[in-house]
């Protein structure tokens, strides 16, 4: 059917083409030809239109998709740069209260980032960016804002390790701000700490402060360590049962400083 009315729709035309020629009239049969093929030429322009328009709406559909994926390309990007200004940020905020608490304590140090912590959990330690080519030691004492960190144990030309004051293998010594009487905090196997041979009839209680006496060499006086959260005297023994709170999230730890250098200080009095 659709062979049949294209090969009439060319005989038509042909017909047409050869009657219309400028020094005759136009035949009736051409005429008649006209009329009948008009509505098929009519339908065969406006397919063309149709396709013409379809062509030309599909690629602008494509042009469309592909500047919205541009678009999408480039909304994330201005994204990650603004997610990283806000983190540089936050770590500038960081650094600069390191650095004030550095010049509020008189001493030399030096900040590093944590990059790693113990993943074998047999240990609590965390590795630092920076090592003996910034001028660290074994023995210096690592604090952050909130409080005392914890000393190095080793250390290579460009990082570090920090023995943790929760760990059960460190020894802080440490007095209580209020009563003034004093203690080896130290970490406990399970989680915390505990302040370790404070004499029973010392007047310690929930709620109180402690700090760093200063005395074992290693860290400055004054830096907070953490607060009291329960004491006993149940049971035999010289001592009180004392536990205690750290003040540092030794899981949130980003940035710490170490402290290179120190004043001596003078010895804490003790009520005992």
């Amino acid at each position: 059917m659709v062979l049949t009315t294209g090969l009439l729709l060319l005989f038509a035309l042909h017909l047409l083409s050869i009657g219309v020629r400028p020094e005759t009239r136009t035949s009736k049969a051409s005429l008649v030809l006209m009329e009948t093929f008009k509505p098929l030429l009519v339908v065969e322009s406006q397919l063309a239109d149709d396709a013409s328009d379809f062509l030309r709406s599909y690629f602008d559909l494509v042009d469309v998709r592909r500047e919205n994926l541009r678009l999408k390309h480039q909304l994330a990007q201005l994204e990650g740069q603004q997610r990283l200004m806000v983190e540089l940020e936050a770590e500038n905020r960081h650094l600069a209260d390191l650095l004030e608490l550095r010049d509020a304590m008189g001493t030399t140090a030096v900040a590093a980032n944590v990059i790693a912590s113990d993943a074998t959990g047999l240990s609590r330690t965390l590795m630092l960016s920076e090592g003996d080519r910034q001028g660290l030691r074994r023995d210096m004492a690592v604090i952050s804002t909130d409080g005392v960190v914890g000393k190095l144990i080793a250390v290579s030309h460009d990082a570090a390790r920090v023995l943790l004051i929760s760990d059960h293998n460190s020894a802080l010594d440490s007095f209580d701000q209020r009563s003034r009487s004093r203690g080896i905090v130290a970490g406990v196997v399970e989680d915390g700490l505990a302040m370790k041979y404070v004499d029973r009839a010392d007047d310690i209680k929930p709620g109180d402060t402690i700090l760093t006496s200063g005395l074992d060499g290693i860290f400055p006086r004054g830096l907070l360590v953490g607060t009291v959260t329960r004491v006993s005297r149940e049971g035999p023994g010289l001592f009180l049962s004392i536990e205690v709170k750290a003040a540092v999230d030794f899981h949130q730890l980003e940035q710490v400083m170490v402290v290179t250098q120190h004043l001596p200080t003078a010895p804490v009095q003790s009520n005992g």
